[in-house]
């Protein structure tokens, strides 16, 4: 194994489920799209459903795909569009679609009715989101088109929210206009003589901070991965989720640095004084922002906090040790998580979002499951 590797704590993950379990007492929908937010796929919807939760969701039916073929049968949402030609394979791999309109509903129900299945199917309305989904006024009519269709089972509806995880009282406010439109929608159906099977519309924001967004079912997302991105779920109370990723890596060499020499391209490190430089096999191809090197992130070493030197390379980052501090080589790393800053921290010291962190973690660095 590489010196550099990614520590994923099992234990937490199925905490931070058990957590939104306990507040909502709703179903939970666990999403495992993008490699379970780089935390591994498989490895993680094993996890979740251990600790409670009703089904998985993905984007992709290849990843729908990797969680069969890695023995995984409970129940996988497929929540982005797909193409047709990849509609055998949700079939094959018994996943079900989110629908948004009448003719991929017609696609899939002729695919099914082919290879005698009954395929579940979720109706997906845009109620502010801007994105995928009929409009709330179409949604009657689609539901009762889908029900009619006896090779699809409308087995529930959803939509998503897109200002949810914001506490300002204008985004709160929109979120409110969102789920009166998806309700009235709702009753639509209902009107109609649709049950409209499982409702859910509750991110990880919706978890948090809207309560009457929980419906039947709740899909957190990076909540579960340890991120509150409303900022109001308080440190070290039963609702605040923990990191689950970790990033370690090791010294594999040090060179002394006499004051004015630089480090890396560029040249926009020079030392301010004699000192140690340690080389970190860990870059931006590992998926460590190249912008962090410029943003006087600190990595932590026997529990102490020391400042990155130059830019961020391919495959090393550099550490100013200072003079004196007698670190040796082959001594561990945490870049992030652990005794280090989190990937909050990180994401917002680049300007981005702990999602993006935690995806863009490469595949060619090793995930050591932590139990």
């Amino acid at each position: 194994m590489r010196a550099l590797r990614a520590l994923v704590h099992l234990g937490k993950f199925r905490r931070n489920v058990r957590a939104v379990l306990a507040l909502t007492g709703r179903r939970v929908c666990v999403p495992v799209k993008a490699g379970a937010y780089g935390h591994g796929a498989p490895e993680m919807a094993r996890a979740a459903l251990e600790a409670g939760a009703s089904c998985l969701a993905v984007a992709l039916a290849c990843e729908g795909a990797e969680l069969r073929e890695a023995g995984i049968d409970a129940p996988v949402l497929l929540l982005s569009q797909c193409l047709p030609c990849e509609i055998p394979d949700i079939i094959r791999y018994r996943l079900c679609p989110l629908v948004s309109d009448r003719d991929f509903a017609l696609e899939l129900a002729r695919a099914a009715e082919t290879a005698s299945v009954r395929l579940p199917v979720h109706l997906k309305i845009d109620t502010g989101m801007g994105r995928l989904g009929c409009s709330p006024e179409e949604a009657p009519g689609l539901a009762l088109r889908i029900a009619g269709l006896s090779s699809l089972e409308l087995a529930g509806t959803a939509t998503h929210l897109a200002v949810s995880d914001s506490a300002a009282e204008r985004d709160r406010a929109y979120t409110k206009e969102q789920l009166a439109r998806f309700s009235l929608a709702l009753a639509g159906i209902r009107e109609a003589g649709v049950d409209p099977g499982i409702v859910h519309a509750a991110n990880s924001g919706g978890v948090v901070l809207h309560p009457e967004s929980w419906f039947d079912m709740v899909r957190p997302g990076i909540f579960l991965y340890g991120y509150d991105m409303t900022g109001t779920a308080g440190k070290g109370s039963a609702a605040a989720p923990e990191p689950v990723m970790e990033l370690r890596s090791r010294i594999v060499f040090i060179r002394k640095l006499k004051k004015g020499e630089s480090v890396s391209y560029g040249r926009i490190w020079s030392a301010p004084r004699d000192t140690v430089i340690a080389v970190i096999p860990a870059g931006y191809a590992d998926g460590i922002p190249r912008l962090l090197g410029e943003r006087a992130w600190e990595v932590s070493i026997r529990g102490r906090r020391y400042p990155l030197a130059g830019r961020i390379c391919m495959d090393q980052c550099m550490v100013d040790l200072g003079p004196g501090a007698g670190i040796p080589r082959w001594e561990e790393v945490s870049i992030f998580g652990g005794d280090a800053p989190g990937a909050g921290e990180l994401a917002a010291r680049v300007g981005t979002i702990p999602y993006e962190i935690t995806c863009h973690i490469s595949g060619r660095v090793p995930r050591v499951y932590v139990d």
